[in-house]
């Protein structure tokens, strides 16, 4: 996607905009650290710090908060979490080898993932 272009948008982003979100994602990133992460694998319900609540709010509500999904594969016992979905014009895909045994557990694991885009992005 074109930097002008905003996530699920046709309509280019302004220059002041787009400064606004490079600004919120350093901001963001400055709040992931091992404490954090643990905090959440921990409690991935809650209840959370100031700094996880934000964080998470940030995560759920931002361009990709769409783009991963968990799946019952056996409910109760085994779970995978998709990626992709309708932005991405698919219905997702799901990665292979990677099964949680608990809900938690995959929640933690939708949660690493969009650390690991926020970090990379």
């Amino acid at each position: 996607m074109p930097a002008e272009q905003g996530a699920g948008s046709a309509e280019p982003q302004s220059p002041l905009r787009r400064r606004y979100e490079q600004t919120r994602r350093r901001y963001f990133k400055t709040l992931i650290s091992p404490e954090i992460v643990e905090e959440h694998r921990r409690r991935p319900l809650g209840p959370h710090s100031r700094e996880l609540a934000r964080l998470l709010l940030y995560l759920r509500r931002g361009p990709d908060a769409e783009r991963y999904a968990i799946i019952a594969v056996e409910p109760f016992r085994a779970y995978r979490i998709a990626a992709g979905g309708p932005r991405d014009g698919g219905a997702g895909r799901v990665p292979e080898g990677e099964i949680y045994g608990s809900a938690s557990e995959a929640r933690h694991g939708v949660f690493l993932r969009r650390v690991l885009d926020l970090l990379e992005s």
